[in-house]
């Protein structure tokens, strides 16, 4: 029904008739036709490399719709539209606009019509979008993956001009590369130039329009590495490392030999480094490490089992008296299936540093021992970041340092627990997270999100009260119970008795599903 507003003009208004009362006033009507309403909410909705779905609000008194799309635009709608869609009706809407251009600028505008009148259609109303990139790249397999270069592939004879990469992290375009006839007819191209054990994207173009991108990691540095396969004896290669000698992975199992046909024990004499090469296929070493005379080792993207072992003991174990041992560093690895315990020092030695970074550690039982134990010794500086520890300790101590001060020079041992899932672990109202009695020390705890236990923090006079910040705790009664459950001390800075609604914990998943505690970015970040 159109909306027409008829006025009758009177006096001073418009033509009178001044004629005898008697006469009638002679009816001039002048009519005025409203413009059909502008479609609102105009929204470009479901953009795809070749179509869009537009979504309006229908206008009242609008027979039909108008929409005209303008390429390479941003609503300044000049030149001609490159489509031009008439007698849309009501029913159509949402309606989906086709044939367009992958990755390309549109300006997409609308008019209600009115079939009977022109004049009343309404003002055009705009909306911006662009179509996706396409995707013509096909997968990289892991054997496409060097330390500095990669292999790509797309259908052979593709419409393609140049690739780029750049730098996950920094976001810089480290390699622009114009594309030979020979590369775009094979639809293959090798890129050099990259950097070890660096995140990448790479793009497929066709001149400024893009057709491909994908994620990848460059693998370690293999200059000057050793190279193992599974089907080596990795042990003896262990055996008769030199210093400084890195050892580069291949997926698979690497069994340390036993004496009785199980997983065994790794002397380390050396400093040395064991490195997984593919971090989406980690190479799983089934045995555990001790070491010996000052050895330092560092692992990166590991999977250490110790399920199959001869010995219960645990998966590091620090042997020679009176020694100065460097590092120990574990990047970005899983440990799980020890028995007595993670790390144990009882010797009369110094550790320099100890460091468990980006790791998952699971069902350490702690069968004889503490999960991080030392005993006569010191570790100067012990760091915990970005990991997720589960199902272990369930009836021992978590951090445990005892006092040999005397016996070490005195020293300042440092422990940073920062950025850390921790659940079910030191179940048991007698243990404690921190069983540290070494004098001096300092305790940073920090972005933790802890979850089903009943530990307390500590009952030792020696612990220091921790620098305390932005921690969660659920389910851990004994946490934030002090006097009367021995509990010296507790975090008063802390989230309590908040769900982190985890997602899977019986099959690892720690995900956080409650948005309450994912918000505030606490505990291990793979999980957030």
């Amino acid at each position: 029904m159109k909306r027409n507003i008829f006025r009758t003009c009177v006096l001073g208004l418009g033509l009178l008739s001044l004629a005898s009362c008697d006469d009638p006033m002679d009816e001039l009507t002048s009519l005025i036709y409203d413009r059909v309403f502008s479609p609102i909410d105009f929204e470009a909705r479901s953009i795809t490399e070749n179509s869009v779905k537009l979504q309006w609000v229908k206008s009242e008194g609008a027979d039909t719709y108008t929409i005209e799309i303008f390429a390479d635009d941003s609503l300044t709608f000049e030149g001609e539209p490159v489509q031009t869609i008439t007698d849309i009706t009501e029913a159509q809407i949402p309606y989906t606009v086709s044939n367009l251009v992958y990755d390309t600028k549109y300006s997409a505008r609308i008019m209600a019509i009115d079939a009977d009148d022109a004049d009343r259609n309404s003002k055009w109303h705009g909306v911006y979008f662009r179509t996706a990139a396409q995707q013509i790249f096909n997968n990289i397999p892991e054997s496409s993956i060097s330390d500095r270069s990669v292999t790509v592939t797309w259908p052979a004879g593709e419409e393609v001009t140049r690739i780029t990469v750049t730098d996950a992290n920094t976001g810089a375009i480290v390699i622009n590369k114009d594309l030979t006839a020979e590369e775009i007819a094979e639809g293959k191209a090798v890129v050099n130039g990259l950097t070890p054990e660096t995140s990448y994207t790479i793009k497929l173009y066709n001149n400024d329009k893009e057709r491909g991108s994908k994620s990848f990691k460059t693998i370690i540095d293999l200059n000057g590495a050793t190279t193992v396969s599974p089907d080596e004896d990795f042990g003896a290669l262990l055996e008769a490392a030199t210093d400084g000698q890195v050892f580069a992975l291949y997926g698979g199992t690497y069994t340390i030999a036993g004496e009785n046909g199980g997983a065994g024990n790794a002397q380390i004499k050396k400093n040395i480094t064991i490195k997984g090469i593919y971090p989406t296929n980690l190479p799983t070493i089934k045995g555990r490490f001790q070491l010996d005379d000052g050895a330092s080792l560092s692992l990166n993207q590991i999977i250490l089992d110790g399920a199959d072992n001869e010995s219960t003991d645990q998966a590091f174990n620090y042997k020679t008296e009176g020694a100065t041992y460097d590092v120990l560093d574990v990047q970005n690895c899983e440990i799980k299936n020890f028995g007595k315990g993670l790390i144990y020092l009882n010797v009369a030695s110094t550790i320099n540093k100890v460091t468990f970074n980006n790791c998952l550690i699971h069902n350490i039982e702690c069968d004889g021992g503490d999960f991080f134990d030392s005993r006569k010794g010191r570790i100067n500086e012990t760091n915990l970041t970005n990991s997720t520890i589960y199902a272990s300790a369930t009836a021992r101590d978590f951090i445990r340092m005892d006092d040999a001060s005397e016996s070490m020079g005195g020293g300042t041992p440092i422990i940073n627990i920062k950025n850390c899932t921790i659940d079910g672990v030191a179940n048991a109202s007698s243990k404690r997270l921190l069983y540290v009695r070494y004098v001096g020390n300092v305790i940073n705890w920090e972005n933790n999100l802890v979850t089903n236990t009943e530990a307390m923090f500590s009952n030792q006079s020696k612990t220091s009260v921790p620098t305390f910040k932005n921690n969660i705790y659920f389910n851990t009664p004994n946490l934030k119970s002090i006097v009367e459950k021995g509990n010296l001390f507790t975090d008063d800075s802390a989230t309590w008795d908040v769900d982190p609604k985890y997602q899977d914990t019986a099959n690892g998943d720690f995900t956080v599903t409650n948005e309450d505690v994912s918000s505030k970015g606490v505990g291990d970040p793979r999980w957030l």
